[in-house]
């Protein structure tokens, strides 16, 4: 990739990352989220990370000869089966070295690259290219040229090199070439600063970690397939303004035990082609999730069914470490798509994960602009420490314990498609604590301050097995089309929230049981209509008309469903419809802006949507006799 292709994507991804700051900034009036820090990705990489040419008649020309080498230039000396460069300059690099290294400790200002023409170095025991010293190092892979590195056993004690390539300054890495890494011990690429990747075709095997800084990983460009026992991605800073990961393009193939990006601080996107299997995948999600637990908690009226957001590594349920199911990974593992302990920034990029932790998380929060995105998860599709904001892309989440979590959620643009085996999105705040069967959960019925859901644009589908829409706090809904085929059991609603629903415009149309049937309250703007029928099938039609006859909107329920929320901006007070569920249909007179309201634990209202029985009693749409 050249300079003026990599300084047009990155500016495209400036102006990207502006307008989803904007968007994600407060898209509710309820919104006491802080906006997401974005990268400033002005000065990401400079012309020496692209720049490729060289001289040939002004480089130190080195030729592996198996066991040792020849130099032609200077700057370089070889004893036995080490080659250390220790002067300012460029390296052409050529042959085989069986048994050796090359190591760079040159002067703290020295900026050394190594061109890489057709080499395969195996080193013993440390680092086949090892960096003690330089201001930064290049590597350039030259165009067509095909170059292996690899170690055999321990890292060297001295160094600590523990890795295939290390370097204790900064590293780029560019070029038209190929660069097979095999780290039988150890990591990788390390660099304990910067590590950069502008270009070149790269396969990766570790033990550990495939590509690990400590400063900032950044890449602009490349093909990557790595196969790695922890990390693929890894950075990791005390410093906050550091241990960032940020993608410009590339196309990155990976499988790893562990997380596949992980940084403590920002990980940002801009685009790029991404596939990432994690610890053996969804199908090797923890037991005691998903089915379990609905399952076991169903019949107390959705008890535990409001998880909380803070999902620290420390108090994960063990992960199962192998696609068999064979031996497990401790409680302090993870096994993520992409991980930030800061916050996630997607602005494009294809990408498709399939994890048996959360597929995308942060203990911050995440900003989706725009993208491709397919997620099996054996965990939450996507989970938020703070505010999920989703604002353009396609998201398709088809296997997942939660599907949207965060303890604020904001959808303002964008495709979203969830299935879920308990909630299909959830805000809730507060800290996992310790509940029933293993699952970490809050167990509080008492709306929660700052937690809300917010939908204001976009089409959403949500398949859930327990709550469809779920919010300790708020929901509001002021745009959009929301579809939700809910739980077939009574512990769980297709609209449940603690504090207060809202409907002022979008299409809402959400099926499930009448046990904890909600429906919008009074500070809704637009008419919203909860009727609940005889059951009908699943795949069975829902379909509002006015008076006229006229087709307002429509539905078809994956699940089994007795009750209905529906609400277009069509509907108005003193007007009458009906509403056609499968089978039955009902005739509704808007006598007022609401028809028909929760009841609670009560039974179902009847057809003609009047509030439930039992305890729940008639309400404006809160939760009735639950609470």
């Amino acid at each position: 990739m050249n300079i003026r292709k990599i300084t047009a994507v990155i500016m495209a991804a400036l102006i990207i990352a502006s307008f989803s700051a904007c968007g994600s900034d407060k898209n509710s009036e309820n919104s006491t989220s802080e906006p997401v820090k974005l990268l400033d990705t002005a000065e990401m990489f400079s012309s020496k990370d692209i720049e490729t040419g060289y001289d040939e008649s002004e480089c130190t020309v080195i030729t592996l000869t198996g066991n040792s080498a020849s130099i032609k230039g200077n700057g370089a000396s070889v004893k036995g089966n080490v080659i250390t460069i220790s002067s300012e300059g460029d390296y052409i690099i050529s042959g085989k070295l069986d048994s050796g290294s090359i190591t760079i400790d040159a002067d703290k200002s020295d900026k050394i690259r190594l061109i890489l023409k057709g080499v395969n170095i195996t080193s013993p025991t440390c680092a086949a290219i090892n960096v003690i010293q330089a201001d930064k190092v290049f590597i350039t892979l030259d165009k067509g040229s095909e170059n292996t590195i690899s170690n055999v056993s321990g890292a060297d004690a001295e160094d600590d090199a523990d890795a295939a390539i290390f370097s204790k300054d900064d590293l780029t890495i560019n070029g038209q070439g190929k660069l097979t890494v095999t780290a039988n011990t150890g990591h990788g690429i390390v660099s304990k600063d910067d590590l950069v990747i502008t270009g070149g075709s790269y396969s990766i095997t570790s033990e550990k970690k495939a590509l690990d800084a400590n400063d900032s990983l950044r890449i602009a460009g490349g093909s990557f397939t790595i196969d790695s026992g922890t990390d693929a991605l890894h950075c990791e800073n005390k410093d906050t303004a550091k241990g960032y990961i940020y993608i410009v393009d590339g196309s990155f193939s990976i499988t790893t035990g562990t997380d596949g990006m992980d940084a403590s601080g920002i990980i940002q996107i801009d685009n790029g082609s991404f596939t990432i299997a994690t610890g053996g995948g969804s199908a090797n999600a923890s037991t005691k999730k998903g089915g379990e637990v609905n399952g076991g908690w169903g019949n107390w009226g959705g008890r535990g069914r409001h998880m909380s957001t803070t999902d620290s590594d420390a108090s994960q349920i063990t992960k199962l470490s192998t696609a068999s199911g064979a031996g497990s990974t401790s409680d302090s593992s993870s096994a993520k798509g992409i991980k930030s302990h800061s916050s996630v920034v997607i602005n494009n990029g294809a990408f498709t994960i399939d994890s048996s932790d959360d597929a995308v998380h942060s203990d911050d929060g995440v900003i989706i602009a725009d993208g491709t995105i397919e997620i099996a998860s054996g965990d939450d599709g996507i989970h938020a420490g703070s505010n999920l904001s989703i604002s353009g892309g396609s998201i398709n989440i088809s296997k997942s314990y939660e599907g949207l979590e965060g303890k604020t959620v904001d959808i303002s643009g964008g495709t979203v498609s969830v299935t879920a085996s308990d909630d299909g999105i959830n805000a809730a705040g507060g800290n996992d604590q310790s509940s029933m069967n293993g699952r970490p959960g809050q167990n509080q019925f008492a709306a929660q301050e700052g937690v809300f859901i917010n939908i204001s644009g976009g089409n959403v589908t949500v398949n859930s097995s327990g709550d469809g829409i779920d919010s300790n706090g708020d929901v509001t809904v002021s745009g959009g089309e929301t579809y939700v085929s809910g739980a077939t059991d009574n512990g769980n609603a297709a609209l449940d929230f603690n504090g207060e629903a809202t409907i002022t415009g979008g299409i809402f149309i959400a099926a499930g049981m009448s046990g904890m049937a909600q429906n919008f309250g009074s500070s809704s703007t637009q008419g919203s209509i909860l009727v609940n029928v005889d059951q009908q099938a699943g795949g069975s039609e829902i379909i509002l008309k006015d008076s006229n006859g006229k087709k307002l909107a429509s539905f078809k329920s994956e699940k089994a469903f007795n009750s209905v929320v529906i609400s277009t901006p069509e509907v108005k007070q003193g007007k009458t419809y009906t509403l056609t569920t499968g089978s039955a249909s009902t005739s509704i007179k808007m006598d007022s802006l609401l028809y028909g309201s929760g009841g609670g634990m009560g039974g179902p209202g009847g057809n003609m949507g009047g509030p439930g029985g039992g305890m729940g009693g008639p309400g404006d749409g809160r939760k009735g006799g639950r609470h």
